[in-house]
């Protein structure tokens, strides 16, 4: 996804409707924080953090923190650009400063939301998930039939819900891995269930 971005920053500098804008810089921001992030992604911890009465816990890696406040600082950088220094650019840059402005802000909230102010953790009983407006999710292990990834991260699907973890979490390998094989062992039990009958 970076590098096709990149490609279409580096395609429109050659338009001559954007030319005038400055695509090299936001296609060097581009790389740039594809750099960082698979640097970051290196330290993200494989397994999850055990807290008290036997449960473990993802926790927001370098990876999200970086993602949210990243962006939201550069938003606050080109929307102050926009505001005291828009009587210098012409109308093009200045509504698409804007636009990335707005991007970035809310990219950075929707990282925020899905990612640094959730909480997933399991024992040996359940995994259960509480949402950024504080929904709370609980699934039995032996509910569990499938473990899927999306564009939103990890599902972790059951008989009476699911919940959706972010695959930057660290821990989000060992989590999916385990309920992976639960839905694999129940799996296994229903169809051995069904042959006795």
């Amino acid at each position: 996804m970076p590098l096709l971005v990149i490609t279409l920053l580096i395609a429109l500098k050659y338009l001559p409707m954007t030319a005038h804008l400055p695509l090299s810089r936001a296609a060097g921001v581009v790389a740039f924080g594809y750099a960082a992030f698979l640097a970051l992604r290196l330290l993200q911890p494989e397994d999850g953090l055990m807290v008290d009465g036997g449960w473990a816990e993802l926790r927001p890696s370098m990876v999200e923190y970086f993602a949210c406040y990243g962006a939201a600082a550069l938003a606050a950088v080109l929307l102050f650009a926009v505001i005291f220094m828009g009587s210098a650019a012409d109308t093009v840059q200045l509504v698409a400063t804007y636009l990335a402005a707005l991007l970035l802000a809310g990219g950075s909230i929707g990282i925020g939301l899905v990612g640094l102010f959730t909480n997933t953790r399991w024992d040996n009983r359940q995994v259960r998930h509480r949402s950024a407006t504080g929904r709370e999710t609980a699934l039995d292990w032996a509910e569990v039939r499938s473990v899927r990834p999306n564009w939103r991260g990890i599902t972790i699907t059951g008989t009476t819900g699911r919940i959706t973890f972010s695959q930057f979490h660290g821990g989000a390998a060992q989590l999916a891995k385990h309920a992976a094989t639960r839905a694999m062992r129940n799996a296994q039990t229903s169809t051995k269930a069904f042959a006795t009958l």
